[in-house]
Formats: C-alpha cells, structure tokens, sequence
C-alpha cells in the first residue's frame, strides 16, 4: 500500500498537467472589449510537468488565453523544460521574453506563472527588471511544496531509487517536449530540489523580492518598478466530473496547512495576495480539465480577465 500511494504522489506531483483535452472555441466579443487591454502584453510561463499545446489542440492554460484576447489582451504563451531547475527554466522564459519584446517593440512585460512557473517569472524579474512590469504567481509555492518534501525524504540522494524516478520522470518530460516541438533539456531531480522547503528557502535569500517575511503575510507589493501579484485556491474536490480530483486529495494528505493539493495557502503568498482560498484546486487555477471546476466559485477565465483589468488600470 505504501508504494502503492508514493507511486500515487509522484504520478500526481509529475503529470498532473497531463490530464488536458481539447482546446476550447475562441468567442467573439460584443462588449467591453479593451477590458483586459494592457500596456504590456501579458507572458503566461507553465508550471512543473507542463507545456504551451500539446499537437495545437491541447492547452495548458485552457481557454484563458481566449478569455484575455477577447476583451483586448495581447497574450503570449511560453514553455520551459517541462523538469528542471528553476534557474535553467528562468534563463529559457527570458530567452523568450526578450523575443517577445522585439517582435511586439514594447519594453516590458506583464508575467504571469502557474505553480513552478510562478518561479521562473520571479527569476526573470529578479535578473531583469528592466524588462518586467509586473509579476503575478497562481498557487506557485514560494516557502516551498510539502509534497516535494516529502518525496525527497523518501528518496535518498543518488539512491538507485532516485535514479530510476529521475529515469521515468525525465523521460516523461522528453515526450512531452518532443510532442511540443522542443528539446529542453530535463533534470526531475533538480526540479523536485527546488521545490522543496531547503530548495526554496536557498532561492528566496538569492531571489527575494515580493516574498513576505512573515509566515503567512503580504510581500512587498512593489520592488525595483515591478509590481508583484499571487492568488491561489484550498479547494479539492470541487467538481464530481474531474479525474484530477482524486489524485489531488491524496496529495493534499500530506500538508499540515489549507491547500490546492499542491500548494499550500500561505506558500501561496507573494506581493499583494489578491486571494489565497479560492475554491479551486491546483489544475482548476488553470481552468482544468476541461473548464470542470466549481460552479460555485469565480471561474478561471473571470479570475484572470479581472486580473488583466487589474493591471490595466494600474498602467501596465
């Protein structure tokens, strides 16, 4: 049974973002179209295990990028190694963010990361902020993800164990770069490490701009001319027809505080919290699988749209 639930936690931790379908129909708009018309395009940057589109079809951030360029948005969607560290996964969003900005002739960007990706764009931001207007993170897990701790307590470094993870999971993250059209280089186990409490404690003393300073508080809202954002969610099981439901509330087990199955509530935390207790999970914040998420709840696309206003007044 135990190996039976650490094969659970990993399957869940690596190819949550796998479960995607088709992508949704873009719809015209009657309507208070320049809502989410910003000064700076918006860069959305994909979390752990994920991508832009899968063949073309299959999104990552599921009719969000839709939702923003109905009402005005310019929106660019990039990908990173699906499983590496977040200073490789930096250094390849800058690359592409520096390509953004010549192909629009804007000199910012507006960055917006889900889970891991919410630290790639925090890099970005740290090592550039010249080119950065704000940063927004949606459940990225800035004090680190008790799940990855726990996995590294369970396998031990250079370990047999952790070489045959890190064959699978590298090789997971291979497909899906190949089935994207990219060749990043993977390394899971530099992932996994940079997720953990240790991994992100060490990033936060080199990289420590927007992180609140007390346990579960607000960050700087402003550093160096970049605005920084985060919401989250501590929903699970929110909607009977998702798969991914189930795999997260195993996860969940794991964390001593509120979560989205992978990210705590106050991990969560960066900048202005706009929202830490969504109802919503951790595939959910990106409005999967298949828009299934809590019709009690702000949806996605809504959450973001407001976002895009957000910033827009704000001038950015």
């Amino acid at each position: 049974m135990r190996r039976f639930a650490s094969f659970v936690l990993v399957a869940s931790l690596l190819a949550a973002p796998l479960c995607l379908l088709a992508r949704p129909a873009a719809a015209l708009c009657f309507w208070n179209c320049s809502y989410t018309t910003t000064k700076y395009p918006i860069v959305l940057a994909h979390g752990l295990g994920g991508f832009d589109s899968l063949f073309g079809v299959l999104d990552y951030w599921y009719g969000l990028e839709s939702a923003l360029e109905n009402q005005g948005a310019t929106v660019f969607v990039t990908q990173v190694s699906q499983l590496n560290d977040t200073a490789v996964r930096g250094e390849q969003l800058l690359a592409q963010v520096q390509q953004i900005l010549a192909i629009t002739g804007k000199s910012k960007v507006n960055l917006i990361g889900h889970s891991h990706g919410g630290l790639d764009v925090r890099y970005v931001a740290a090592v550039r902020p010249d080119l950065v207007a704000s940063v927004s993170t949606v459940a990225s897990p800035h004090k680190g993800a008790a799940l990855a701790d726990w996995l590294r307590a369970r396998v031990a470094g250079g370990s047999f164990t952790e070489d045959v993870l890190s064959f699978f999971a590298n090789s997971l993250g291979v497909v899906l770069g190949l089935l994207t059209g990219s060749s990043n280089p993977q390394d899971a186990v530099a992932a996994l490490d940079a997720l953990t409490t240790a991994g992100l404690a060490s990033f936060n003393a080199t990289y420590p701009q927007g992180v609140p300073t007390t346990a579960c508080g607000n960050g700087a809202s402003s550093v160096a001319g970049v605005r920084y954002y985060s919401w989250s969610g501590t929903g699970i099981l929110t909607n009977l027809l998702d798969i991914s439901d189930a795999p997260l509330a195993i996860t969940s087990l794991v964390y001593p505080e509120a979560n989205d199955g992978l990210v705590g509530k106050c991990s969560s935390h960066l900048g202005q919290v706009i929202r830490d207790n969504y109802f919503q999970n951790h595939l959910d914040e990106v409005n999967q699988v298949l828009g299934l998420v809590s019709i009690f709840e702000s949806s996605p696309s809504s959450i973001f749209r407001a976002h895009a206003n957000r910033l827009k007044n704000a001038g950015l």
